[in-house]
């Protein structure tokens, strides 16, 4: 559970990388616009404007690199062998930028490839959001904030390490402000702008794994991780940054009181046909350790242990999944404790040890393009259930459409319901610090349009029935910019 090897494009929501540009030094942007000479409301100031123009300026760089390129070496995607048809040009021409390129005279030909043919790729994205409540909510007003995500993946048997031994690294920070607690909701509407500490604008490493394969089919995994990538869905995952906003219909957030974001684990996976995890199972530490490296924490307060299956099928005659998993931690609960991937306070619970959770969720693809069978779209389901002694959400309900747009190549969107039940024995202990505290439903609709190769814009509207009894439905409007080098 909750393990991804490879950065894998969610089915119909394409991703693309802009080779051999550097879009963001992440020491020097601190460096430089986090000064500790000014006061703190001038650097709150300088540092949005520079962000600002950073963005400006990453938008009208990757404009004009594009169209440089596609009147010097014809590369642009519009001039791409394979982008004109299903069986339009040979792929053998220098002039040719699709994957498929060969020749020692090719042109697609990059340091990055060199890299990767060493055995090192890179999958850094930095995505920013504008978040507002129209109406409704605690507070009608906006928020900028961000979130910045660089993973190297490294295959040590090409570096000459050891055969079937890779490693993967990520580091993340988050900036800004996020628009939750001014809109009132629990569940957050732009989970990654919180990840991975909320109250730190600090670069954090969340991933230091390291992953063993025995066969072309088992592999075995140690160190610390992320758990964003469990729950995977086709058209609801994407942590954050590529599908929903909404960590409703990123993963269910009845796992996450058991399961932490980022800690020390091991465990071992069995990929299936598609090459992707059929069956996870993790052991891990059960506190969150993103701001530190985990070790003296490890194992002091009790241990996680999950598991999780996704079967792949075919039912009508198009791809799909279904996937079951389910958690349990022995950790001692006292209070909610504070977690950035729910918006809650740091209140007194009822002693209680072990927690649980167990889900379901399925995608199945309805349209499947007949000359791209990775453009397509479908229905979403997830359902839940979790200790309510523990956990605030006792069960969760989501479903929605998604994938490929059938209005244009390389864009993507999504559409979802989700209906959240609030736990009877602590939403009564939240009433002093929230009010009278209900269950909670929610849809999100999007559309991500695919700018250039590494720019994509996305549209977005939420709409909250509040678990806060006493706060107005929040209807939010906001744009989601990302940038993929």
């Amino acid at each position: 559970m909750f393990l991804c090897i490879q950065e894998m494009n969610g089915s119909g929501a394409q991703t693309t990388e802009m080779e051999g540009v550097n879009c963001l030094d992440d020491e020097a942007f601190f460096e430089r616009f986090r000064g500790t000479s000014m006061d703190q409301n001038q650097s709150a100031q300088n540092l949005h404007i520079a962000r600002v123009v950073l963005c400006a300026g990453f938008i009208l760089a990757s404009f004009g690199i594009q169209t440089a390129q596609a009147q010097v070496d014809d590369c642009s995607p519009l001039f791409a062998c394979d982008s004109v048809g299903c069986d339009s040009l040979s792929c053998d021409s220098a002039l040719c930028c699709g994957e498929n390129c060969s020749g020692e005279d090719c042109l697609c030909k990059s340091i990055r490839k060199s890299l990767a043919d060493s055995g090192i790729t890179f999958s850094n994205n930095l995505t920013q959001y504008y978040f507002g409540t129209v109406s409704g909510g605690l507070e009608e007003t906006a928020r900028y904030g961000g979130h910045g995500d660089y993973v190297a993946n490294m295959d040590l048997g090409k570096l000459g390490v050891h055969e079937g031994l890779f490693l993967k690294l990520r580091a993340e920070h988050r900036f800004g402000q996020t628009i939750g607690e001014s809109a009132g909701v629990i569940l957050p509407p732009t989970l990654a702008a919180d990840l991975p500490v909320a109250d730190s604008e600090g670069l954090y490493l969340t991933n230091v794994l390291f992953t063993q394969f025995l066969s072309e089919r088992f592999a075995v995994y140690a160190g610390k991780l992320d758990t964003l990538d469990g729950d995977a869905n086709a058209y609801a995952s994407g942590r954050g940054i590529t599908q929903f906003s909404n960590v409703a219909f990123i993963a269910n957030p009845i796992v996450l009181r058991s399961v932490p974001y980022s800690s020390l684990g091991c465990g071992f996976i069995v990929l299936g046909d598609e090459g992707e995890p059929a069956f996870n199972f993790l052991v891990m530490n059960p506190t969150d350790t993103a701001d530190s490296d985990g070790f003296d924490e490890l194992f002091a307060d009790g241990v996680v242990v999950s598991g999780e299956m996704r079967v792949a099928t075919d039912w009508l005659g198009t791809p799909g999944h279904q996937l079951i998993g389910a958690s349990w931690s022995s950790r001692d609960y006292v209070s909610l404790g504070q977690d950035p991937r729910i918006i809650l306070p740091n209140v007194a619970i009822n002693r209680a040890s072990d927690s649980w959770s167990v889900y379901w969720n399925t995608d199945q693809a309805l349209w499947v393009d007949p000359c791209d069978s990775s453009r397509h779209w479908g229905y979403f389901a997830r359902a839940g259930i979790a200790d309510s002694d523990t956990n605030p959400i006792s069960y969760l309900l989501s479903a929605g459409l998604g994938g490929a747009s059938p209005l244009r190549d390389g864009d993507s969107f999504g559409v979802g319901y989700y209906y959240s039940g609030t736990s009877d024995e602590i939403g009564p202990l939240l009433v002093g610090a929230l009010g009278p505290i209900g269950d909670s439903q929610g849809v999100e609709v999007f559309y991500r349009s695919q700018l250039t190769e590494s720019i994509s814009v996305t549209p977005d509207f939420q709409w909250v029935d509040q678990a806060r009894e006493q706060v107005a439905d929040a209807y939010l409007l906001g744009l989601r910019m990302n940038i993929a080098f």
